[in-house]
């Protein structure tokens, strides 16, 4: 009888021992180099952490340049699906599918540092945008810090000196702002930059001074041009989200982990990530030789007067749509407001 009571025993402790020590993986991907800020200042410590904590038994795999398959665009579906475990989207690059969050990167609407940005970006995520994402799980949500003018030839000083120039342009507001200054903007995702640009299909960009190195633009292009100010020319708005099916299954430990390094504390370190970034980024950009340039006082108030009118058709279609777009881009500005000067140094 003891016996059997033992053997009882030894196989219940057998089958209740990896259900308490279950370990996970998880399949993250994005579509950067490896070498490029947000991977090496914010994806790659967020799942050393995640390891830490749970004492090994989360393991974060991280898959750059879309190795797991798929495109940047795709990137949503692909979490949401189940077709990997988590990853890096960019909403704008599905442009109308998530109208709401284009408030976040209208021209000018963003302070110069993506930790502050992603900040902001956080709040007005929880108060207008988690029903849009209501099918993955968000573990963060943030911005980038100020995009540049990146192209071949002089620095731009007047924005005639736009006029006809191939563009690359990340989202929709930025496109449109691009497009009211002169410019022929090509909406295009990152990984696809540098290739157009080796071929000319374009003559430069906007992006950040972070992604510089790793696009080649010291070698690809002569100058980068920021306006003057505080206000950043234009921002993106990036998620860190995992498929909710595979998050739910997790043990209660395990999920206790994922939301240590989640919310506001993990938007914030994204944007950071970003910030000290654009610092190294630059210095590459300056270490090459490469023109360096700001767009005087008058003439950026020019480009902001451009960015209002942007602002101000996509209120007017936001209303065609149903939704109160003066009421959206007030609350993205107060979330701006609020967070500006919170930066960590």
């Amino acid at each position: 009888m003891h016996q059997s009571l033992a053997a009882a025993l030894a196989a219940a402790l057998a089958l209740s021992t990896p259900l308490a020590a279950q370990e996970v993986t998880l399949r993250f991907q994005h579509f950067v180099s490896p070498a490029s800020a947000n991977p090496t200042h914010f994806m790659q410590p967020w799942a050393d952490a995640i390891a830490e904590q749970s004492d090994g038994r989360i393991k974060v795999e991280l898959y750059p340049f879309m190795q797991l398959g798929g495109a940047a665009p795709s990137q949503y579906d692909l979490i949401r699906d189940g077709a990997i475990d988590g990853g890096w989207v960019i909403p704008s690059y599905e442009p109308g599918r998530f109208p709401a969050a284009e408030a976040l990167e209208l021209p000018f609407m963003t302070p110069k540092s993506g930790e502050e940005a992603s900040e902001a970006a956080w709040h007005y995520t929880q108060a207008h945008l988690m029903d849009d994402f209501a099918d993955v799980h968000l573990i963060a949500a943030h911005m980038h810090g100020p995009g540049i003018i990146h192209k071949t030839g002089p620095g731009v000083t007047a924005i005639e000196d736009l006029a006809g120039v191939k563009l690359r342009g990340p989202s929709r507001p930025a496109t449109d702002l691009l497009t009211a200054m002169g410019a022929q903007p090509i909406g295009m995702p990152v990984p696809a930059f540098t290739e157009a640009l080796s071929r000319g299909v374009v003559d430069g960009g906007v992006i950040t001074w972070e992604m510089s190195p790793s696009l080649k633009l010291d070698e690809l292009t002569d100058s980068h041009t920021d306006v003057a100010g505080e206000d950043a020319l234009y921002n993106l708005y990036f998620l860190w989200a995992m498929n909710k099916g595979v998050y739910d299954a997790m043990p209660a430990d395990l999920r206790a982990v994922i939301d240590a390094n989640s919310g506001l504390m993990a938007s914030r370190w994204a944007g950071k990530a970003h910030d000290i970034g654009d610092a190294d980024g630059r210095a590459v950009m300056e270490d090459a030789g490469n023109e360096i340039a700001v767009i005087s006082k008058p003439e950026t108030a020019r480009i902001k007067a451009l960015g209002d009118e942007v602002r101000a058709d996509w209120i007017a279609e936001m209303d065609e749509q149903g939704f109160d777009g003066a009421a959206l881009v007030q609350d993205a500005t107060d979330a701006m407001t609020a967070a500006r000067g919170t930066a960590t140094d």
